[in-house]
């Protein structure tokens, strides 16, 4: 992803908004929402990995058994000057079920939960309006359950699930799971996306 150059601004620019900015998401699997952040203008790096469990050195097979409490989730590094954090969010919620308890699609456990893992307290805020503001407008039909978690230590999952859906596009999971959330990506809110 190439950054953009930002044009001068008379405005002076606050501490929340200057330098590259992470969020930490976690949709379910995180391929799906890999996929979904790196089409996203100002984005610049993302990682998958694993979140909020408990055991101290999680891999992809213990966190598969659910019995280390990690959620598979991306941490995205972002420009604040071309995409907010309350965009992100949009985007988050607009590609994955965020009203289906430990699971999305045929992916069942806790480890495929929606959550969010605030970084500052100003995140959480947000996290938190963004969801109050989506269950009082009713988009989803049900209760939002996505839970908001404190950021524990993020251990990045192994070199094969990073870039996955671009490396493995034609694997039978990537075409008929991640591929029809980017394309509904890229026809809702394009002016958001990578050209």
């Amino acid at each position: 992803m190439t950054d953009a150059t930002s044009t001068p601004t008379s405005e002076i620019p606050t501490p929340e908004t200057t330098g590259p900015q992470q969020a930490i998401l976690a949709g379910g699997c995180f391929w799906c929402t890999e996929a979904v952040m790196q089409q996203v203008r100002g984005v610049t790096r993302i990682e998958s990995g694993y979140i909020g469990g408990h055991t101290p050195h999680p891999d992809y097979r213990s966190v598969c058994s659910g019995e280390t409490g990690h959620a598979e989730a991306v941490r995205v590094t972002f420009d604040p000057q071309q995409v907010s954090y309350k965009d992100l969010l949009g985007l988050f919620f607009a590609t994955h079920d965020p009203t289906s308890m430990n699971r999305q699609g045929a992916d069942v456990g806790t480890q495929y939960r929606s959550a969010v893992f605030p970084l500052t307290p100003e995140q959480e805020r947000e996290t938190r309006e963004v969801m109050a503001d989506l269950d009082a407008q009713g988009v989803f039909g049900q209760p939002i359950v996505t839970s908001v978690e404190p950021a524990t230590e993020f251990h990045v999952a192994e070199d094969y699930h990073q870039n996955y859906y671009n490396d493995n596009s034609r694997q039978p999971y990537c075409a008929a799971v991640i591929a029809p959330k980017v394309a509904k990506l890229r026809r809702d809110y394009a002016e958001k996306l990578n050209a």
